[in-house]
């Protein structure tokens, strides 16, 4: 069922791609370019289950599951543009290989070539009101936490509660809003539209405490992006809100942990590009040694084990949520199994 239907998205997502081979190239080429880079497409996937688990007629959530696909590609482009981000998927961002202008145009792009694609699909007045209705909240929602996530990075003390807030609005909606116009165009009730949300805001939680794990501790290659990238961003993860918490009733720990994060390497100009290199290379040299540190400090708090057992907790909420729902068994273990495959990432 699950290749299935992601044979399906990818075959979508290439006729897509084929419709963009318009002028202005400099508009349109970086969003085959972010489209091609693959992925898991694991929200399309989440679209097209959801409506499974109450209609066969999952033909009809095609183009919704696209549309969120292009949506998160589209925050993406943008967020890697707040965040500097050098490389996505193991290769390079779109306002690296172009620029940032035609990155934040073309997102501009999948942002309404989303819509477009929700309104193509042949849904019921009432249902595509409804759908629409999901997309909207969770768009702005996703902005919100964005936007908070820009804002912490500006504060020195953050709660964890209010980090979980944030990748709640900045992550989780997404998947939870997913799963609610799934179940919306396969016909469900309310209450199982609303448990299915509730499964869809829990998986994402726990798939984003996955995320922040493998920047520490994940091997770079299969995660694609720069491993550490969000201590070098001094990015207040959960995995560094827990040890600086942890850490608290040591002086000398809390101390080296806020030293080091609060050491974020710049690139500075330089009179000349041979000594330019030797400062990229002092700065490279100067992050990887930050990394190393900072990784001792979470080994020592066993942050790792802590995080893992949180993962596991928002999945288990997920699976709680699920099993309140009306929809056959095999269906319903089907998209536990699918998820739990997904939090299994090596680390």
């Amino acid at each position: 069922m699950i290749t299935n239907f992601q044979n399906k998205i990818k075959e979508e997502i290439e006729k897509f791609s084929a419709e963009l081979s318009l002028p202005p190239a400099e508009l349109y080429e970086p969003i085959r370019y972010m489209l091609s880079l693959g992925g898991k497409r694991i929200r399309p996937i989440f679209v097209m289950m959801a409506c499974d688990l109450f209609s066969n007629k999952t033909e009809h959530a095609v183009h919704a599951a696209l549309a969120v696909e292009l949506f998160h590609n589209f925050t993406l482009v943008h967020d890697d543009i707040m965040d500097n981000a050098p490389l996505r998927r193991n290769k390079l961002t779109v306002y690296r290989k172009w620029n940032k202008s035609a990155a934040i145009l073309s997102g501009d792009v999948m942002m309404v070539k989303a819509y477009q694609l929700i309104g193509r699909s042949k849904l019921s007045p009432d249902v595509l009101e409804a759908v629409l209705s999901v997309f909207n909240e969770m768009a702005v929602k996703v902005c919100e936490g964005q936007q908070w996530d820009l804002n912490y990075e500006q504060l020195h003390n953050i709660s964890i509660p209010q980090y979980f807030k944030m990748i709640e609005l900045k992550t989780a909606v997404l998947i939870a809003a997913c799963m609610k116009m799934g179940a919306l165009i396969g016909g469900a009730k309310e209450e199982d539209t609303e448990n299915l949300y509730e499964f869809g805001k829990n998986t994402g939680i726990a798939f984003q405490l996955q995320d922040d794990l493998m920047d520490v501790y994940g091997e770079e290659e299969k995660f694609g992006k720069l491993k550490g990238g969000d201590i070098i961003a001094n990015k207040k993860t959960f995995l560094l809100l827990k040890a600086s918490a942890i850490a608290t009733s040591n002086h000398y720990l809390k101390e080296e942990l806020e030293q080091w994060m609060g050491a974020s390497p710049h690139l500075t100009p330089a009179l000349s590009k041979g000594e330019g290199e030797i400062q990229r290379e002092r700065e490279t040299k100067d992050a990887a040694e930050k990394v190393k540190a900072v990784m001792r400090i979470y080994d020592f708090v066993n942050v790792k084990k802590i995080t893992e057992e949180e993962i596991n907790s928002y999945h288990q909420k997920a699976v709680n949520a699920l099993e309140k729902i009306s929809a056959p068994e095999a269906k319903k273990q089907a998209l536990i199994e699918f998820t739990s495959s997904l939090l299994k990432r090596e680390t």
